[in-house]
């Protein structure tokens, strides 16, 4: 009788933590009907302040001036309402904690909130792809990696938290992206910053023209710095996996001083990004990036939210960074809010596992699977700071990208700004590369 209950026991709770994951949805009927072909709901919501996607913003929607500056397709628009502290319980279930917690910390700090445009549009290339990988991608062991995936978004139906997060670590960025030349800067409490310089290329595994269809590589990338001189020449290259169950990421590094290249293996999780001064980790550059290990991933599910969109001021080259950047936040009067549907993910860390970040909660556009807001957590659980990726449609290539990415510390006061484009020539986009200028070789030669 003891041996009968034991195995029903054992049987109830496996049936019980097998309900945990939700089966994976395989109806392509979907796609196209209730789902736009990215997989983000097709309808808009109850109320229409969320529109219906009609199929984002296509090729030609507003000039690209010769400098290569987007103009904003939206310029003549007003804000519906700006948030401030006056009028901030009013929209308190519309922001995320991170958010709130910024109106506490920065007296002057307000949101312009404005007319919701789903402009997420990507090539017709990946949006077949997409179909494919619907009955064909997996999650690698424990969610670390990807199976069976070639290119493009793996998951468009996703059920579990972790293909939520691969969908955006895999979206479309262009395939490949050269002559890219942009800015970051870490604001001090009073206001003062340096800029600093770079110059990246990164190439996805399908422009990649000599990888091997089985080879293990997501993408390939590096960031050379060009100024201030005491950076200059500093090389650092990284070649990201798909499944990082099988093989971690691969990562070296240059340092003009030394005149060698060498194994990087801490550029990952919460190692400091370069020139950040712990402002900004690693694994939150792109929102997030690399393996997913060291969290416990949960869906909490969708929600509306006022968010980070269409951000084409931030990125207008008639202004310089000192209009950009102000003290404890970027300038109020440039972001661009509007309310869309995101999934909401939250990451606990492990126990046992190391990260300066105990918690993070990220929050995902439906239609282009960028990370648009996160609030991220210490070790005591209290709320430390709050990231922004501020989204733009590049319509000339079918690209969401991101304008500019900030991280915001609600206990110091500092915050980092990345891929600033404000003084950047126009990005190159899609051509076909070689796995030969990604090597640990080039590197030397990069710095010089």
């Amino acid at each position: 009788m003891h041996s009968t209950m034991k195995k029903l026991s054992l049987a109830i709770a496996l049936v019980t933590a097998c309900t945990l994951v939700q089966a994976k949805d395989t109806d392509l009927s979907k796609l196209g009907s209730q789902l736009n072909p990215m997989g983000g709901e097709m309808a808009g919501n109850a109320d229409g302040s969320i529109p219906a996607w009609t199929g984002g913003l296509k090729k030609g929607a507003a000039p690209i001036e010769a400098n290569g500056n987007y103009v904003d397709p939206f310029a003549g628009e007003k804000p519906l309402f700006t948030i401030d502290k006056s009028n901030l319980a009013q929209y308190k279930a519309q922001l995320t904690e991170g958010q709130l917690a910024m109106f506490s910390r920065f007296p002057d700090y307000k949101m312009n909130v404005y007319p919701t445009h789903r402009t997420a549009r990507i090539p017709q290339k990946y949006l077949d792809q997409a179909r494919e990988n619907v009955t064909k991608t997996e999650l690698a062991e424990k969610g670390n990696g990807l199976l069976n995936y070639a290119y493009g978004i793996p998951f468009p139906m996703p059920t579990q938290a972790l293909e939520v997060m691969w969908n955006h670590i895999a979206r479309f960025r262009g395939g490949s992206i050269s002559n890219r030349k942009f800015s970051s800067a870490t604001v001090q409490e009073n206001g003062t910053y340096t800029i600093v310089d770079y110059d990246s290329q990164a190439a996805f595994r399908e422009n990649l023209t000599d990888l091997e269809p089985d080879s293990n590589i997501l993408f390939m990338t590096y960031s050379r710095t060009l100024s201030p001189s005491r950076y200059a020449g500093e090389v650092t290259l990284a070649h990201e996996p798909i499944n990082q169950v099988t093989e971690a990421r691969n990562a070296w590094q240059y340092i003009p001083g030394q005149r060698r290249v060498r194994r990087a293996p801490t550029v990952a999780y919460d190692s400091s990004a370069r020139y950040t001064f712990g402002q900004v980790v690693s694994d939150s550059l792109d929102g997030y990036n690399g393996a997913p290990d060291r969290y416990n991933w949960k869906l909490i599910g969708k929600q509306e939210r006022l968010v980070p969109y269409n951000s084409y001021k931030l990125m207008d080259k008639k202004l310089s960074y000192d209009d950009l950047l102000k003290v404890g936040h970027l300038n109020s009067d440039l972001p661009r809010y509007e309310k869309h549907r995101v999934w909401v993910v939250e990451a606990t860390l492990k126990e046992g596992q190391r990260h300066v970040y105990a918690k993070r909660r990220f929050y995902i556009d439906e239609d282009s699977w960028s990370i648009l807001s996160t609030d991220i957590y210490d070790s005591r659980g209290e709320l430390w700071r709050m990231q922004e990726n501020y989204l733009a449609q590049f319509h000339d290539v079918e690209l969401p990208f991101y304008a500019t990415e900030g991280t915001f510390d609600l206990l110091s006061g500092r915050y980092a700004v990345n891929n600033m484009t404000n003084h950047s020539p126009k990005w190159v986009w899609g051509e076909q590369m070689s796995k030969a200028e990604f090597t640990p070789a080039q590197l030397k030669r990069l710095g010089k």
